[in-house]
């Protein structure tokens, strides 16, 4: 049987006496996009820092590759984070920084590269992306739609096996909204990474995701694909889905 690329196990999480992940189990296969959902504060960004270290559990264990985040040293802990990447709610782009500034930075600050092989990297990547001529601009000269391209092109700069997207189309309108998710979609497809999203775009966020999986008071309270979770009689994950279809529509 496979081996699980990212596996939680009785995931326990409090902050202040607020426990957030009440033994949280969760699978997900290399390869693939999972979708994380949810009412908000559920805890689902929680969950997605666990995945790279941000946090520790309190109890219970986060495995890549079947191996426990706790138990790894510090050169292990480096390269799982060269292995991932992490796209935030709002692009979080620097201002002060230009277009390429922006993208070279993880090369810059993680890998410590300078001179030209950031520059090659950085320039196939925008042509990759399909945002040349834009190197010299500032994050405030862009539309929306462009700023999630750059963001998308600093996630992927260095080739991340596992890229993380935090509420990636906040603040997008709904024809925006379907353009961020094909980008996804096609990205992921061309680079390969597994892909793991935080989202409320339901039901736009199913038809992109090869796993859903519901986070609803600490726990996953559904695991499947697009038809199943369309299909499931659970009440509580009717109400939601039913409840977000609605409000997307």
């Amino acid at each position: 049987m496979e081996t699980p690329l990212i596996e939680f196990k009785d995931v326990y999480k409090a902050f202040d006496g607020n426990v957030v992940l009440k033994g949280v189990r969760l699978t997900i296969y290399k390869g693939q996009v999972t979708a994380i959902i949810g009412k908000s504060g559920t805890g689902k960004s929680v969950l997605l820092k666990h995945i790279v270290g941000l946090l520790q559990p309190d109890s219970g264990q986060v495995l890549i590759d079947g191996q426990p985040l706790t138990g790894m040293n510090r050169i292990q802990q480096r390269q799982l984070k060269k292995r991932c990447s992490y796209m935030f709610q709002n692009n979080a782009l620097f201002d002060s920084m230009t277009v390429y500034e922006n993208i070279a930075l993880p090369l810059v600050e993680r890998d410590r590269l300078r001179g030209e092989p950031v520059r090659q990297r950085v320039q196939t990547k925008m042509a990759q992306l399909d945002i040349v001529d834009i190197e010299r601009k500032y994050p405030s000269q862009l539309s929306g739609g462009m700023k999630k391209r750059v963001a998308m092109a600093r996630a992927l700069i260095t080739e991340p096996e596992i890229v993380l997207f935090d509420e990636p189309t906040t603040g997008l309108d709904p024809i925006r909204r379907k353009a961020a998710y094909r980008m996804i979609t096609e990205y992921q497809q061309r680079f390969g990474f597994t892909a793991v999203l935080v989202s409320h775009d339901i039901p736009d966020v199913f038809f992109i995701s090869h796993q859903i999986d519901m986070l609803d008071e600490g726990q996953i309270i559904f695991e499947g694909g697009c038809r199943e979770i369309q299909a499931s009689q659970d009440p509580v994950v009717k109400e939601f889905v039913g409840g977000m279809s609605g409000v997307y529509q």
